[in-house]
């Protein structure tokens, strides 16, 4: 089981701000390619992405038992 946490709009378009999914050995760009299937009105083309609270890539492979977070874009003045 993997943790993801979703942050500003994410969670508004899901309609939770953590989901528990029972993947694993996988790749981030996997998973971001499965949300968007669960949840069709998600893009997370432009999110950053951090497991266990260090930035990754696409390539970078998901674990059992890993917490991954999507963070969108900030911007602020």
């Amino acid at each position: 089981m993997i943790h993801i946490l979703l942050f500003a709009h994410l969670q508004e378009v899901v309609g939770e701000s953590k989901l528990a999914v029972e993947l694993s050995h996988i790749t981030v760009g996997q998973l971001k390619t499965w949300l968007e299937k669960q949840y069709p009105q998600l893009s997370l083309q432009s999110i950053m992405v951090a497991i266990n609270e260090e930035f990754a890539t696409d390539t970078t492979m998901i674990q059992s038992g890993d917490t991954i977070a999507f963070i969108p874009p900030i911007s602020g003045g």
